[in-house]
């Protein structure tokens, strides 16, 4: 009879998953077509004039990505897009009513700043980058009038065309700029459109903007548009430095997609926006970051093309910007810097707080202040305890509180379960195969593989506790132990996602709204869950039901919002880096497993409580256990890239000279951006190893390395390289492609006296170099001053392990000179490295790139290197 009996708990129980997979897989199949934004319907090109319409738009992404041949800094598809930009904008000027006043300008900025970047310290001069700008204003606007700033930029990365990052955000502007005058709208107060020329080279050209131009001081409010890939929920990333802009987003925008919790991990993802420039670094403009997140396996890459733009996303841009322009425009609290000391700014400004705000499925937005959320985020554990106090009353508030604690630790024990043991089944995996990141073309994989394991560390503490050691008499507070369990474990989840909320509050990151929403929609399902028992039972199908469908609300959002989280993280883990081994090869697995983890613990975990005890059965366990280590097997079945998906390499023409003619080395170098190695892709590119005589007993331990100076050119990114490997070019046609190299000489040379500061003015001649990209300086000895960054120096690096130096990256046109100088403090001799990036590559360079499968895409390149002793 027990074994009959457990055999009918088994069917309930396992028909009951069944239940929970229908659920949740209806759910991540709505929240799928919300991320993709399936839900929006693009308008086509015939569109009325006073709408925006994403199949315009898409005319100049085709135009700017497909038409103009590369937009890089040194190309000469840069000076074409400006002119493109600008023509457009002529057009539209030119049939634009007279209520509106409409100017335009071409704008070359120059100048030299300290920045730090991704960590390290640098120094940035640059020349005659362009801006086109462009402001739409009413005839009776004054030139002091407060401004709205939108901004994107028109360079692309080296090696991609750019039809996302940020093709998309150019062409969106565009397009709204003809909106604004075809729609008849007269802004009340006056817009500005800020075309860059140079974000890809470290936020140059929006520097430039800030520091120089004449309406710089007019600007209230300023929007960022971006791209991190090609499409998908278009984010607010960063708002500040108040409140109010996120404020603004969530009451105009038509298709909210904001988080205040991305504000807290933004600044460890290794990047940065021009939102930087405006916001913090040369401004204090209140202004908002949006940035389209998904995607990601284009950017940067030569598949970032027109053709894998998600559909849906530029309309959704578009209407976005559209609305919040006009509600900026007409916002109270829009000042510029003219107005900075007036009390009616101080009055109306709100404090300089983060608030916390985030879009529900993109459906409407819930935005509160921090002062709001300072009461609100306290109240679940002020809850908690009442709910403590009042059980006790019969009985002993101490006992029921030490109940609950244990309910506390059973919760967190097994999210911590959910976590580990999935990092678990991903080192297993790892230890049987030679490759990793197996899920990353096939996000699917790594759900399948992670989500069941999770699921195992769940349920562990219930399975092993299925009777609740309890601290109260049963007899003498006259409730069955069943229900005294139910009440500990409900209580002890909603003590564990309260004292997380308090924890995020107290800590002042603004992502506490997430455990918040699980605690607070714990509640209703739990007086359901009350309700239905005494009419069904404890037993009954019912009674689980009733607490289950008060929380779908708050496990679709999860569900929602974990979901796009883990697909961003699974894309960009294409290019986090290549980490030293043994550990560098495990590391990527790790992430992803982890955060499944995390996520399945976020919305399976409120259900646990009630629902643990259908699914708390060894035969539960067993198959989900079994069913991940056939994922596991499955999944290593599976090639990691796709053209969908393509793995990243960096392939560097290294050629170092002496003087403006001699070629002392030249050597093809290798870098790869994630955990698979060079060795990975030799394996799977076998023309490229035989190009190269990579053998089948090719050691990379004997291997000629490439060390981190030898990458200087793309300083700090860099610092994402380990195990790059370099091979000696053989016959070299670069003295045919390249009359002069690049050389620094030395001008002239002062000194007060013997023992005084001795300064050293240079000129660095780019020689025959025709793409030049961007040119690094290496300083290193006793330099006190030079004459770039206003005379300030930079914080000092340790490049590739050598002494403490001084890095400064010049961009800019390369048919004229640079000259500089520098300032050392005693007699020691100055050394600087030098390092000129040229985007052309001889032609056995090329064939060699063309070797590579489709599946891997190469950033190449030509870096000139030579050394000087002054």
């Amino acid at each position: 009879m027990a074994l009959a009996f457990g055999k009918s708990e088994d069917i309930v129980g396992f028909r009951f998953l069944l239940l929970l997979a229908v659920i949740f897989g209806l759910i991540s199949m709505l929240t799928h077509s919300v991320i993709y934004m399936k839900l929006i319907t693009p308008l086509e090109l015939h569109a009325p004039l006073d709408r925006f319409s994403e199949a315009r738009t898409i005319e100049h992404v085709r135009v700017l990505s497909q038409e103009i041949d590369g937009r890089q800094e040194g190309r000469p598809g840069l000076k074409k897009a400006a002119e493109y930009i600008k023509g457009q904008l002529e057009l539209i000027k030119d049939r634009a009513s007279s209520n509106v006043r409409i100017e335009i300008e071409e704008d070359n900025v120059s100048g030299s700043f300290n920045m730090l970047f991704l960590g390290h310290n640098i120094a940035l001069g640059y020349r005659n980058h362009t801006n086109i700008v462009m402001r739409i204003s009413s005839v009776d606007s004054k030139d002091t009038d407060p401004s709205v700033l939108i901004n994107g930029h028109f360079d692309s990365p080296l090696g991609s065309p750019g039809a996302g990052d940020c093709g998309s955000c150019v062409a969106s502007m565009l397009e709204i700029t003809r909106l604004i005058v075809d729609s008849g709208w007269v802004p009340y107060r006056p817009v500005i459109f800020l075309f860059n020329g140079a974000e890809e080279l470290f936020m140059l050209a929006s520097h430039g903007f800030m520091k120089t131009h004449k309406w710089r001081d007019t600007i209230g409010a300023a929007i960022n548009v971006e791209a991190s890939g090609t499409g998908g929920p278009d984010l607010v990333c960063q708002s500040g430095p108040t409140s109010w802009p996120s404020d603004v987003y969530a009451k105009a925008a038509k298709y909210p997609m904001a988080n205040s919790a991305a504000q807290d991990v933004f600044p460890v993802i290794p990047g940065d926006t021009d939102y930087r420039i405006f916001s913090e670094d040369h401004g204090n403009i209140p202004g908002l970051d949006i940035i389209f997140l998904l995607g990601g396996y284009f950017y940067h890459t030569s598949y970032d093309t027109i053709d894998n733009l998600i559909p849906g996303s530029i309309q959704a841009r578009g209407e976005n910007l559209f609305s919040l322009i006009k509600t900026f425009t007409n916002a109270s609290k829009l000042k510029n810097a003219y107005l900075t000391n007036s009390s009616e700014v101080t009055a109306n400004t709100f404090k300089d707080e983060r608030a916390v705000f985030f879009d529900y499925l993109s459906w409407f937005m819930i935005f509160y202040s921090r002062r709001v959320a300072t009461i609100l985020h306290s109240i679940p554990v002020f809850l908690f305890l009442i709910a403590s106090f009042i059980r006790g009353r019969s009985h002993s508030w101490s006992a029921t509180l030490f109940d609950f604690g244990k309910g506390f630790l059973f919760h967190l024990v097994g999210i911590i379960l959910a976590i580990v043991v999935p990092v678990a089944f991903s080192l297993l995996r790892l230890l049987l195969s030679t490759q990793a990141m197996n899920w990353f073309a096939h996000p699917c994989l790594a759900f399948m593989m992670f989500i069941p394991s999770s699921l195992v560390g769940l349920l562990i503490p219930r399975v092993i506790w299925r009777e609740f050691p309890l601290s109260q008499d049963v007899s003498f507070v006259n409730t069955s132990r069943e229900a005294l369990s139910d009440e500990a474990r409900f209580w002890g989840a909603f003590g564990y996602y309260a004292i997380f909320t308090l924890a995020y509050l107290v800590s002042g990151l603004s992502g506490g709204f997430m455990t918040f929403f699980t605690s607070v929609s714990m509640l209703p399902a739990w007086i359901s869950f009350y309700l239905a028992v005494k009419s069904f039972g404890r037993q009954s199908l019912r009674s689980t039901m009733s607490y289950i469908l008060p929380l779908i609300p708050c496990v679709a959002y999860a569900v929602y919002f974990g979901g796009f989280l883990t697909q961003f993280v699974i894309e960009k883990m294409g290019m986090m880096g290549s980490l030293p081994p043994p550990y560098g090869h495990y590391v990527p697995d790790i992430i992803v497993a982890s955060l499944i983890g995390v996520l399945t613990g976020w919305c399976v975990g409120p259900l646990m409580a009630i629902c643990g005890r259908r699914l708390a059965r060894p035969s539960i366990l067993q198959f989900l256990v079994h069913f991940s280590v056939f994922s596991l097997a499955i999944s290593s079945q599976f090639f990691p890239y796709t053209v969908s998906a393509p793995k990243r390499i960096v392939f560097q023409h290294t050629v170092r000279t002496a003087g403006s003619s001699q070629i002392m080395e030249s050597t093809y170098d290798f870098s790869v951006t994630d955990s698979n190695s060079l060795h990975f892709l030799f394996k799977h590119a076998p023309e490229v190893a035989k190009e190269l005589n990579v053998t089948l007993d090719f050691s990379f331990e004997s291997a000629l390395a490439s060390q981190r100076k030898d990458w200087i050119a793309i300083f700090p990114v860099s610092f994402l390289f380990s195990n790059s490997l370099k091979f000696p070019v053989k016959g070299d046609d670069i003295s045919k492609q390249y009359e002069f190299f690049p050389k620094l000489f030395v001008q002239n040379t002062y000194s007060n006296s013997e023992k005084g500061p001795r300064r050293v003015h240079l000129e660095l001649d780019l020689g025959s170099l025709e793409e030049v990209w961007v040119t690094v300086l290496n300083i290193t000895g006793p330099l006190s001053n030079w004459s770039f960054a206003d005379n300030v120096l930079p914080g000092t690096e340790s490049y590739g392990g050598g002494p403490q130096s001084y890095i400064c990256r010049l961009s800019g046109p390369s048919d004229r000179n640079w000259t500089f100088w520098l300032e050392a403090n005693s007699s020691e001799a100055l050394r600087v490295d030098l390092a000129v990036l040229d985007q052309k590559l001889v032609a056995p360079a090329k064939r060699l790139k063309g070797l590579f499968p489709n599946w891997v895409d190469v950033t190449a390149y030509s870096s000139f290197m030579s050394r000087y002793i002054f």
